[in-house]
């Protein structure tokens, strides 16, 4: 092994882990995935889009503690079903607080980020 590999391993080495986390704090990684994937499906799959999409998670997980986040994720994937088995997610009023809170940070990240 070279010499610069030990030297970059060692200035790697040095990063505090706080410099290293990301504003999602505790989103676990598939849901940070999962928003990035969906946004950058719906926003075009380019190098601006996976800036703009990472920035837009991050936004939405300063503002919404992973736990509301998943119960709106939730709430909004169950109210999608037709009939009688979706209509309890779509008008319920804890659903409807629960989307509405998602919806605004969301609109809070297309302003900072979009």
């Amino acid at each position: 092994m070279s010499n610069g590999f030990f030297r970059i391993a060692i200035f790697l080495v040095s990063f505090p882990t706080a410099t290293i986390a990301s504003a999602t704090g505790d989103y676990p990684t598939v849901a940070v995935y999962d928003y990035v994937h969906g946004c950058m499906k719906a926003n075009g799959e380019s190098r601006d889009a996976l800036q703009s999409c990472s920035c837009s998670i991050d936004v939405v997980a300063s503002i919404i503690p992973y736990k509301r986040y998943e119960a709106a994720e939730t709430f909004v994937s169950l109210g999608l079903q037709t009939g009688e088995r979706g209509v309890l997610f779509r008008q319920g009023a804890v659903a409807k607080t629960a989307v509405s809170e998602l919806r605004r940070a969301q609109a809070e990240a297309d302003v900072r980020c979009f």
